[in-house]
């Protein structure tokens, strides 16, 4: 409930204690808990913003049917045999779920909700790229995560969206997770990225990861038709719907 309130725009400490009627110092050490997790931010005497950024169980529970059904159209594209580069992040995730019980695939990924889902399943070769945890969207970043990208050639790579700009591309919450998308982006032969309505046009966090490689994007049927004009450089899958044909592609291809 307290978070709930700071992402409404109440940030006073003292205004916070009077709407949930405890001291103030029973809110400072609350706020300091949700701050510890990464859900606020501290601003100068004492106010509280909400953070954009939620973590994967919340993010999860949105928007929770498209996100499946685009997972679902998603691992319908994946042909048996195939190496997948997996992103980390919730609908990256569902596709992962959506996986798990297939025989002969290699699965990549920096997400530990990927990880999670596919840790039980012998039929699938997964191969987790190493690095530091970052906290609260649980994605595994760093140098050594682009290094170990230069050394595999996976058929798709999906990736996932907090927000999506027809001229900027996918927007990131770290500039650091900005570098490791862009690698995704170009590491493999096809390039999709996941993301449903809610994210389109978005724009939550100050950082980029340019789309400047032919991809498809895949989100869900409570998309506006017009869409189809959106100047992505690719085409628009519609889960459970028929493809839409976006803006002129961008020239480059993979590893450009």
């Amino acid at each position: 409930m307290l978070l709930e309130a700071v992402r409404d725009g109440s940030g006073g400490i003292a205004e916070l204690a009077e709407e949930f009627g405890v001291s103030p110092s029973t809110i400072r050490r609350d706020l300091a808990s949700l701050a510890g997790a990464g859900h606020v931010v501290r601003t100068y005497g004492g106010a509280l913003e909400g953070n954009p950024e939620r973590s994967p169980l919340e993010k999860d529970r949105q928007h929770a049917a498209a996100k499946d059904a685009i997972a679902r159209e998603a691992a319908a594209l994946v042909q048996d045999g195939e190496v997948v580069l997996l992103d980390a992040g919730t609908t990256t995730g569902r596709l992962a779920r959506h996986l798990a019980h297939r025989d002969g695939l290699t699965v990549v990924t920096n997400g530990v909700t990927a990880i999670r889902e596919l840790a039980g399943f012998a039929g699938i070769d997964l191969i987790v790229l190493g690095g530091r945890l970052r906290h609260p969207n649980e994605a595994i970043l760093g140098e050594t995560v682009l290094a170990q990208l230069r050394h595999i050639s996976p058929d798709r790579v999906f990736l996932g969206a907090d927000g999506l700009d027809e001229e900027r591309g996918l927007c990131c919450p770290s500039l650091e997770q900005s570098v490791v998308k862009h690698a995704m982006l170009h590491a493999a032969d096809e390039a999709y990225v996941l993301a449903d309505h809610s994210k389109l046009g978005r724009a939550p966090f100050p950082y980029w990861a340019p789309l400047d490689r032919e991809f498809r994007l895949i989100t869900d049927s409570t998309i506006d038709v017009t869409f189809g004009e959106f100047a992505l450089g690719g085409s628009v899958l519609v889960a459970g719907g028929p493809e839409i044909v976006g803006g002129p592609a961008h020239d480059g291809g993979r590893g450009s």
